[in-house]
């Protein structure tokens, strides 16, 4: 009884099994057929999309006309590899008349017409792209320019203002009439654009003698609006062997006026400082310093000489710190007497910020055993001083490592 029951119960899950791998088999059977017919209906539609584009594309081919003034330069070009390629069309080129072609010819003094092949594109006529601008390529004209006969220091440059990148360009050409105490030193000229000091181009001679030329252009970056405020600088310098520098003059040019259209060629004379140097009140020496990062401002190596008077009784330099009018510091040197040049090697500081070193000047007077100063000497900025006093402050500011020294004549106190 047991073995019958257990033979009923094995072939009900025989059957349980045939049956679920015929599901499993139709199952595989109905995903294979049903991806087979999604791939053939895929193809179908490719196809039918494919023949739809050639198909417009021919017909735009066969309607598109060219004008009558143009030929094609080459037409529809078809694949080996397939009879129903896309065709495509290369851009038609313009044919120039007769008339055309002669004065084309008669422009460019009988040259032919350029002929350039690259496969089966043939371009035969000129095609113009635009034309140059001369005011970017403007040059000086010096073969007429001349110096006047006068024996002044004359600067020979040319300036021109580019408004569309706001660039203002400096040419030094030539410099004649140069004394002939300065002939063995090689000769420098420095260019800045006051107010701004900061800014500066340095040129050498490239020759020596009396007529020194220099072919040197210079770009200052300067807005159109603020161009017309600044003045031009030129100061020219004379290295001697020792490495010393002589202020020969300075060109000072304002640009208020004087920037038209294309460029201006100038010559200008040289406020010379070389032959007035010299003062009948005597010179003084001072060294210089300036040093940002600790805001401190450094007068040091007082000498005196030519002094017609007042040597036997004593002299001393008094040195003041001014920010406009207004005294900011005093200091003076012990009284040096019976020397004919006399030395005060005291060292005196001031304290100043960067921000006020365009507002400030020095005042060094000298001083005998009256009340009143014998001689005095103002240096600063634009502002407060001109000439080898301008130029020497201006040294001072662009060498902060080191001593700036330079003799400077007396003037008369006012």
């Amino acid at each position: 009884m047991v073995n019958i029951t257990i033979g009923k119960e094995l072939e009900g899950l025989t059957t349980t099994t045939k049956n679920m791998a015929y599901s499993t088999l139709l199952l595989a059977v109905g995903l294979s057929l049903g991806s087979f017919l999604l791939l053939l209906i895929g193809v179908y539609i490719y196809f039918l999309w494919r023949r739809k584009g050639q198909k417009q594309c021919k017909e735009y081919v066969s309607t598109t006309t060219l004008p009558s003034c143009t030929t094609p330069i080459l037409l529809t070009q078809r694949s080996r590899n397939g009879p129903d390629e896309i065709p495509f069309l290369l851009p038609p080129r313009l044919k120039s008349s007769p008339r055309k072609r002669e004065r084309e010819e008669k422009k460019m003094g009988g040259m032919e017409l350029i002929n350039t092949h690259r496969g089966s594109l043939t371009v035969e006529s000129w095609y113009p792209v635009g034309t140059l601008r001369e005011d970017l390529y403007w040059v000086p004209d010096v073969s007429d320019a001349s110096p006047r006969p006068d024996r002044a220091v004359q600067l020979c440059f040319s300036v021109a203002f580019r408004h569309d990148n706001e660039q203002l360009l400096i040419t030094l050409l030539h410099l004649s009439n140069f004394p002939a105490c300065f002939h063995g030193n090689v000769t420098l000229a420095e260019l800045r654009l006051l107010p701004d000091n900061r800014r500066r181009h340095q040129a050498k001679a490239r020759c020596e003698g009396c007529n020194l030329e220099f072919n040197d252009s210079f770009v200052f970056q300067v807005s159109s609006v603020c161009v017309s405020q600044c003045v031009l600088s030129v100061c020219v310098l004379s290295v001697d062997q020792g490495g010393g520098r002589h202020t020969v003059g300075r060109v000072l040019f304002p640009l208020e006026g004087q920037l038209g259209e294309g460029g201006r060629l100038l010559w200008k004379d040289l406020e010379t400082s070389y032959n007035n140097q010299f003062s009948e009140l005597g010179e003084m020496q001072v060294s210089l310093n300036y040093c940002p990062s600790l805001q401190r401002l450094t007068v040091a190596r007082l000498k005196a000489r030519g002094l017609q008077s007042h040597t036997d009784t004593g002299v001393y330099f008094q040195v003041s710190l001014h920010i406009h009018s207004q005294l900011i510091k005093s200091q003076r040197t012990p009284v040096v007497s019976g020397e004919a040049e006399p030395d005060f090697s005291n060292k005196m500081t001031f304290k100043l910020r960067p921000s006020q070193v365009d507002k400030a000047c020095l005042c060094l007077e000298l001083f005998g055993q009256g009340p009143a100063p014998i001689g005095v000497v103002m240096l600063g900025p634009l502002m407060y001083a001109r000439g080898p006093q301008l130029h020497h402050w201006t040294d001072m500011l662009n060498t902060p490592n080191e001593l700036v020294k330079q003799w400077h004549g007396l003037g008369r106190p006012t």
